[in-house]
């Protein structure tokens, strides 16, 4: 049974969600209702997974995951309000080491929380079997430019990830160099009031153009979307180097929306130029179809392998499928992306 501690300021929140997590069959061995505490107790009673409130006294939730992974690395799952703040507090937790975010319905004192048990029940155990220290704090190794190499012609990349993924997914568009021209698509399990602010984070750490999808959305070489949350994002038309999308709110597939099975299969189907795609950390069996569809098409497939991986799910069963070209440690993927597009001149 999994072991979980609350963390939430308020006595009510801390007794909704130990309930929900209870009735789920969630063992709450503590609750505590601020970060320092948080910290003292994760030490103390050595829980599985903490779920940590984003904004509180004494010690907020970035600080407190930032002492319990310099302390006792410990799994941790941020429950924000659905707030642009709270969006921002809840990705830069992400950055000093918890491994997924639950968005609470309704705000930061939510009575609509008992309407997403089963969604937060499922999120925990999610967390609850991360590696809170795999690629933590990634660089990717610069790609070796030297003037006799050029790339191929109107590449697409396609990245998928789920638990542990946004800081993966950060430091690979950080190091991808524009001069490589791709088209990037992201698809992140993650809330749907997290996206746009996720895409901002990739945009501003990236020299390509990132945002979030709009339903018919167009990109060129240079510039990318990450997948909204909660639609689906197919690729709908690809002519003389520009790719457009449309979403969707068709049904969830494994258990998600949006899913990276749904991108890629139409990227493969669409896009008749060079396509890398890309399988990176995170729980379950989404992506696995998608990479087949890659290869089966002629592109080039990667997976990140379970040492850096925060859940090796996602990977695994994409590389069981016999597909995949290459397993990476998450620091040498965007090395391996671009040398698949690189040719000598």
């Amino acid at each position: 049974m999994t072991r979980a501690l609350v963390v939430d300021d308020s006595h009510f929140m801390r007794t909704v969600i130990s309930d929900i997590l209870t009735d789920g069959g969630v063992d709450v061995v503590d609750t505590a209702d601020n970060g320092r505490e948080a910290v003292s107790k994760t030490a103390e009673v050595e829980p599985d997974v903490v779920t940590m409130d984003v904004e509180m006294p004494e010690m907020n939730g970035i600080e407190a995951v930032e002492a319990i992974m310099a302390e006792t690395p410990t799994p941790i799952l941020m429950l924000s309000a659905l707030t642009t703040e709270g969006a921002d507090a809840t990705l830069e937790a992400m950055d000093n080491g918890a491994v997924d975010a639950f968005a609470k319905p309704g705000g930061t004192i939510s009575t609509e929380l008992s309407g997403h048990s089963e969604r937060l029940v499922n999120a925990v155990e999610r967390a609850a079997v991360a590696d809170p220290t795999a690629a933590r704090d990634v660089e990717q190794t610069t790609p070796t430019e030297t003037g006799s190499e050029e790339y191929v012609a109107n590449p697409t990349l396609l990245v998928g990830a789920s638990t542990g993924g946004p800081n993966v997914v950060e430091s690979i568009l950080e190091a991808l160099p524009i001069e490589a021209g791709f088209r990037v698509l992201v698809v992140q399990h993650m809330p749907d009031q997290f996206t746009s602010r996720f895409a901002n984070r990739l945009d501003r750490a990236s020299d390509y153009d990132v945002r979030e999808a709009e339903d018919g959305a167009r990109i060129s070489a240079g510039e990318g979307l990450v997948a909204r949350g909660d639609y689906h994002m197919r690729v709908s038309g690809y002519s003389n180097g520009r790719l457009r999308v449309r979403l969707d709110q068709s049904d969830r597939r494994h258990s998600v929306r949006p899913a990276i099975d749904v991108t890629m299969e139409s990227a493969a189907e669409r896009v008749t130029d060079p396509v890398v795609g890309v399988a990176l950390t995170g729980m379950g069996t989404d992506g696995a179809d998608g990479i087949r569809a890659v290869k089966d098409k002629g592109g080039h497939t990667l997976a990140q392998n379970e040492e850096t991986s925060a859940v090796f799910g996602i990977p695994q069963r994409a590389i069981e499928t016999g597909c995949v070209d290459e397993v990476l440690a998450a620091d040498g993927l965007t090395e391996a992306i671009t040398d698949s597009v690189r040719r000598s001149s």
